[in-house]
């Protein structure tokens, strides 16, 4: 398989096979790489799931990274993460996982695309007021919009463009930078420095999946802090919720 050149800003440039106005390309070869990387693994650690106290390694390993998730959204909701988990755990997993993988030979993350990422944050875009229509209602969501008047609508309008644009540049940037960077150490350096800089943008790669999460579970926490204030305000109208 074709390795994407330095000079090439996006693995997207590197097309396998076309037909048409059908394209397929490095991007999208990787990203369905780890999703069935990421569904397979999943089948096979939960298929024998046990509760016991002697779980296998995999199983472990599996309850840590979810443990983690719930307790970092708890923290931030302040209520049950489990509705959140599903969004905010696939995103982690496949931003570190597609990260992670740059490690091999050839591979090109498919975060290293900027359709790749724009994806990301659409559906964050999208989960966004979904999630705060469903905990308070269409109207009190939308009265968000107009606070603390009708003029700031627009205003409220571009903080959710541009939000998503920077969490789509923001890891676009990231990693391909990091490939760029790599690609140029290994043609005019020894091999001892790219492989210390593969190591550190490994560890990168990892960071940057718990920021995009975070940052994603951010802004869900703040759609539903709409919640909060109408709770309260009808606790303190002494109007029963």
């Amino acid at each position: 398989m074709e390795i994407v050149a330095v000079n090439q800003i996006s693995p997207d440039q590197v097309i396998l096979w076309s037909w048409g106005f059908i394209t397929i390309n490095v991007t999208i070869i990787y990203t369905w790489l780890v999703m069935a990387i990421l569904v397979g693994g999943s089948w096979l650690i939960t298929r024998n799931l046990s509760t016991d106290i002697n779980t296998s390694r995999w199983q472990h390993l599996l309850e840590v990274v979810i443990s983690t998730i719930r307790s970092e959204i708890q923290e931030m909701t302040k209520k049950g993460a489990d509705d959140y988990i599903p969004l905010i755990g696939t995103l982690f997993l496949f931003i570190c996982l597609s990260n992670v993988l740059a490690i091999v030979p050839g591979y090109v993350p498919p975060t290293a695309s900027l359709m790749t990422t724009a994806a990301l944050a659409i559906c964050v875009f999208i989960a966004v007021p979904m999630y705060g229509i469903s905990r308070n209602g269409l109207l009190h969501y939308l009265k968000e919009y107009f606070q603390p008047n009708f003029i700031f609508f627009p205003f409220h309008i571009m903080g959710e463009i541009s939000r998503t644009l920077a969490l789509t540049v923001r890891l676009f940037g990231n990693i391909m930078s990091h490939e760029k960077v790599i690609g140029i150490l290994l043609s005019v350096t020894p091999l001892v420095f790219p492989v210390i800089m593969q190591a550190l943008g490994l560890l990168i790669g990892v960071i940057q999946a718990y920021i995009f999460a975070i940052l994603s579970m951010v802004y869900i926490a703040s759609a539903l802090g709409a919640e909060e204030e109408f709770h309260l305000e009808v606790k303190s109208e002494g109007i029963p919720a």
